[in-house]
């Protein structure tokens, strides 16, 4: 058996609100909309990240998004409008910095990520 996708779900209380929050997170729209309650976003090769509106379960997402430099994505984000959270020092010269969408949904944003320690 092989995995070919995978897709993260991100309930929300209001789908359109989230659509443009998340728009201004990706810096493009979304990918696909195959449905009035699901709007979703290809953010690398087979994978994805699909908003969907799930009232009683919005605010409960974590997502975490290892990027190539943090800095320049807090920047980025800075200038789109979003507000990440200081930068913590982890471990082995991982650093950390969050940002929470409308519903308190919570996206980390990973600098120095690898895949061996």
């Amino acid at each position: 058996m092989s995995i070919a996708h995978l897709l993260a779900v991100v309930p929300v209380s209001d789908i359109d609100r989230a659509g443009d929050w998340y728009t201004r997170l990706f810096g493009t729209t979304f990918t696909n909309n195959p449905m009035p309650s699901l709007v979703e976003w290809q953010v690398v090769d087979g994978g994805w990240v699909q908003v969907h509106l799930d009232p009683d379960r919005a605010g409960s997402a974590l997502l975490n998004f290892a990027v190539d430099d943090l800095d320049a994505h807090r920047v980025d984000l800075a200038d789109r409008g979003l507000s990440t959270g200081d930068v913590v020092e982890a471990n082995k010269g991982v650093r950390l910095s969050e940002i929470s969408d409308p519903d308190g949904n919570t996206i980390r944003l990973i600098g120095g990520f690898r895949v061996d320690y």
